[in-house]
């Protein structure tokens, strides 16, 4: 029989960052900070949620799991919640022209991605920069946030960060519902709690998923059931349950992993027939196991359009934990270059490109993740690019816009070009909308190479960097855009080149709506951090309006370089919008002191009124320093670490609101009083 879909506790053991090897089946160990002393302070850390349906299994939990009944849960019990819902809405995205042979209106990706183990999971970033800070959303339809274990918990919720991120690129994210096979500790009793009918027939712990996604602010479920020992009853109570979750979920996606079939019983199809066609009926779309055919995804096909359904509703499995872009593929099954895709692509466990890497290291990891996704850098063996068969899509529909190339984690964090203290870190949330091209779409060959770094930033923790020889003028393709156009549009362009580079002169490159290209002149770059103003109306040539449609750069350096050439930041805007308002009464909401000195705090405070893309955190240092403390898009954040300084009885933390232009509010400010650890 094919495998299952691999389970967080069916995988090959793996080295999350912090935790130990464990075996397969093994309920993961936790961090250390969740088993602090008996006599030391409470653990503050907020982490992703993690439930059973009901009954949790026999004996104690692990050290640091926390085993929960999903039965029991109420939003307004939860102390975690504020700090892992979302925040930003679903971005509307198009489609823009496609290149270089990707296709529009056929196939689609989804991912399943585990970026932590399902306990231990903090829900507002870290203190590292080694984490799966993914930027490819531009050809991504679906992100399931992947986990679950026997010994930990079955239905697990996306951490704010990630939800954030993934919206504000228009990808709508699902939270997991694993019912693991009995090898790994699956008990079909928990499939029965979860499919337990209420008096008036229906389900209540449907209703519970869809109350956990409303208050977490998450799109949907993915639904995959590999516990045997289901008869036909359970078979249609689990298509019932399917289908109440989707029909109650008003608008929730609901994706269905081709595990049980109708009978009862666990038998992967590898295809849709008879036995799993009724769930994908009464769900949204369907994951296809990973042992499918030429011929079975060609009569999948074809029967979902008999149903009324999409084909691309199908995602056909492709596994590649183990071997990433050496993993076999018959492309030509899914995606054909000749002729219409057969169905939509899923792809399970991504984070390949981080979790199997010798260098973890930012730079590093995103190299290999645009080889994996772009084929940026060339690939090995008969690996078929996503984003050569899947066009991208964009979000840019609305002024104003800005980014500084922050991909939500960095070795440092900068602001105005000046590294502030703060060490390593991550928080998706802080990603920015990340360009969905970047090439060099005219210029020498070999192009240079055009990727993320982190030596240096403007904000934040990167910039995009441009490296290698420029015999001749380059152009390079960032975004796509619908980006309203008239006379007092301005763009502005933040960069800087490397001590060694050669002198690079820089323009502006945009279609303006017209069919031609036009190209405004920014100025030179030196080895300061230097802002220009362009005006963007000027490519108008006389028309009162237009739109924006692509927005990129050409450089050019005289002698043909080499250059290191770093764009900080990119802005496009119509007059200059005020500044956000300051949040509104900040508190601290739990604190503790540590042995060491240090303290962990969670602060919580108002919105500001109006517009707001995050909050960032400071440290207010003697003699007028700041450290940087981390940032959310919510209203409440978690410090694991607050260091006293020259042993101040008071130490002062600034909360800031940021808007899309990077301007900050004035600081709202948190006095915390530091007291003994002894006392109580």
């Amino acid at each position: 029989m094919p495998p299952a879909l691999p389970s967080a506790a069916a995988a090959a053991p793996v080295r999350y960052p912090g935790a130990p090897v464990r075996s397969p089946g093994a309920p993961p160990a936790a961090p250390a900070a969740r088993t602090p002393a008996p006599d030391g302070p409470p653990d503050l850390q907020p982490y992703a949620a993690y439930w059973f349906p009901d009954t949790p299994p026999p004996g104690a939990p692990p050290p640091g799991v926390v085993w929960r009944s999903l039965a029991r849960w109420r939003p307004e019990d939860d102390p975690d919640l504020p700090f892992n819902r979302a925040s930003v809405p679903l971005a509307p995205r198009f489609t823009p022209p496609p290149h270089d042979g990707a296709r529009t209106g056929q196939a689609k990706i989804s991912a399943l991605v585990s970026f932590a183990p399902t306990s231990g999971h903090p829900a507002q970033g870290g203190p590292t920069a080694d984490h799966y800070a993914f930027t490819h959303w531009a050809h991504l339809d679906e992100l399931v946030f992947w986990g679950g274990s026997s010994g930990e918990g079955l239905i697990l919720a996306p951490t704010a960060p990630v939800v954030d991120a993934a919206h504000r690129h228009g990808v709508p994210v699902l939270g997991t519902v694993f019912l693991p096979p009995a090898a790994f500790g699956g008990r079909l009793e928990w499939t029965r709690e979860l499919l337990r009918r209420g008096p008036d027939g229906g389900f209540p712990l449907a209703d519970r998923l869809i109350a956990v996604a409303r208050a977490h602010r998450f799109d949907g479920w993915f639904l995959n059931a590999e516990t045997e020992g289901g008869d036909a009853r359970l078979g249609a109570d689990m298509r019932d349950f399917v289908a109440h979750l989707r029909r109650r979920g008003d608008g929730l996606r609901v994706t269905w992993y081709d595990a049980l079939a109708i009978s009862g019983d666990v038998a992967w199809q590898n295809e849709l027939n008879d036995r799993n066609d009724a769930f994908f009926r009464a769900a949204g779309t369907m994951f296809v196991n990973f042992g499918w055919t030429r011929a079975g995804l060609r009569s999948s096909g074809e029967r979902a359009e008999a149903m009324g359904r999409d084909r691309y509703a199908l995602w056909a499995g492709v596994d590649v934990e183990a071997r990433g872009w050496d993993t076999p593929v018959d492309w030509d099954a899914v995606l054909p270059p000749d002729r219409p895709h057969v169905t939509s692509l899923g792809l399970y466990r991504p984070e390949w490109t981080w979790k199997q890497a010798a260098d973890r290291s930012p730079a590093a990891f995103h190299a290999r993740d645009d080889r994996f996704w772009s084929g940026t850098g060339g690939t090995t063996g008969t690996w078929r690019a996503p984003a050569a068969s899947v066009a991208d899509r964009s979000t840019l529909t609305a002024l104003p816009f800005a980014t500084v190339f922050n991909t939500g984690h960095g070795l440092g964090w900068y602001e105005r070009g000046r590294p502030v203290p703060s060490g390593p870190w991550h928080h998706l949330g802080l990603q920015d909308r990340l360009p969905g091209r970047r090439r060099v779409i005219a210029g020498p060959d070999p192009a240079p190479s055009v990727g993320y770094d982190f030596a240096d930033a403007w904000h934040g923790g990167g910039s995009l960097l441009v490296a290698g020889p420029l015999p001749e003028p380059a152009t390079v393709e960032l975004y796509a855009a619908r980006l309203p156009l008239t006379p007092s549009t301005v763009v502005e362009l933040t960069y800087r080149a490397d001590a060694g580079s050669a002198p690079v002169r820089v323009e502006f490159v945009a279609d303006a709506g017209d069919g031609r290209t036009g190209v405004l002149a920014a100025g030179r770059a030196g080895p300061a951090w230097t802002t220009v103003t362009v005006r963007a109306g000027a490519l108008l040539r006389g028309r009162a309006r237009g739109t924006l449609r692509t927005l990129g750069v050409r450089l050019t350096a005289p002698g043909g370089g080499p250059v290191r050439w770093r764009l900080g930041r990119l802005a496009v805007r119509d007059g200059v919008p005020r500044p956000p308002a300051r949040p509104g009464r900040p508190k601290v909401t739990a604190a503790a002191v540590r042995p060491d000195g240090t303290a962990a705090l969670r602060l919580a405070w108002r919105p500001s009124p109006g517009p707001v893309r995050h909050y960032e955190l400071r440290q207010c240092l003697p003699g007028g320093g700041l450290r940087f403390l981390g940032g959310t898009c919510g209203h409440a954040s978690y410090v694991p670490d607050l260091r006293r300084t020259a042993g101040e009885a008071v130490t002062r933390v600034e909360v800031r609101a940021v808007d899309e232009l990077y301007a900050s509010s004035a600081p709202a400010v948190i006095r915390f009083r530091w007291r003994d650890p002894n006392s109580r």
